[in-house]
């Protein structure tokens, strides 16, 4: 299924490094509103949960975003979308990163008792450290030297953790907005992430994802 045009399907490879370059620069626009709302006082009466909140959602927004990179190409037929992947991947990892280092310092000053202590006390923030810790290795070997070194297949099986990453972040992200009472969004998330996941084992059980003798891609 090929439901783009011709047009955007052929893209010439400067116009896809372009749009790698435009992809990026969006990626950042969240940071950048941050660190301008940081600098003109314009985080409200509660900043810390603003940031907390702010790099929470765009955390999972990109891994989210992420996901969906293959469902998307497979549909369309836009198969230079595979090239924007592994950058967002890493932007949703830089967020993550902000996301706990909000939590560790401007949360809890740094003290690492209470910081264990949320940690097992806390569900939601157990499984938002896990889904960190499997990251990491993501992150580490995000780069082509590191592909090479693995070989494809053992660097595509790491890789998908990140079927495991995503649901721990939903499921992280309802925790915290069912004690709100706000289960509309995290609902949300968990359906579109549950149909990107249904898609791939569909895909893989009859066949269709990927060329034959070749490893399914995330």
């Amino acid at each position: 299924m090929q439901l783009a045009p011709a047009a955007l399907r052929n893209l010439k490879p400067r116009a896809v490094t372009g749009l790698w370059w435009l992809f990026l620069a969006l990626a950042f626009v969240p940071l950048g509103r941050l660190v301008v709302l940081g600098f003109t006082g314009g985080l409200g009466a509660n900043p810390l949960e603003f940031i907390t909140h702010s790099t929470g959602d765009w955390t999972l927004y990109l891994f989210c975003i992420t996901l969906a990179v293959t469902p998307l190409r497979k549909i369309t037929g836009l198969n230079w979308l595979v090239r924007m992947r592994r950058m967002l991947g890493l932007m949703a990892f830089l967020y993550l990163c902000l996301h706990f280092t909000t939590f560790v310092w401007f949360d809890h000053f740094f003290d690492l008792g209470e910081i264990w202590k949320d940690i097992v006390k806390r569900p939601f923030i157990t499984v938002g450290v896990l889904a960190l810790l499997l990251s990491i290795p993501l992150a580490i070997t995000s780069t082509n030297g590191m592909v090479r070194r693995l070989g494809g297949k053992r660097w595509q099986a790491l890789h998908r953790l990140v079927y495991v990453i995503v649901p721990l972040g939903v499921l992280h992200y309802w925790w915290d907005k069912a004690g709100k009472n706000l289960i509309a969004q995290p609902l949300l998330f968990a359906v579109l992430v549950g149909v990107m996941l249904a898609l791939r084992l569909l895909w893989r059980r009859s066949g269709a994802s990927g060329t034959p003798g070749k490893p399914v891609r995330r």
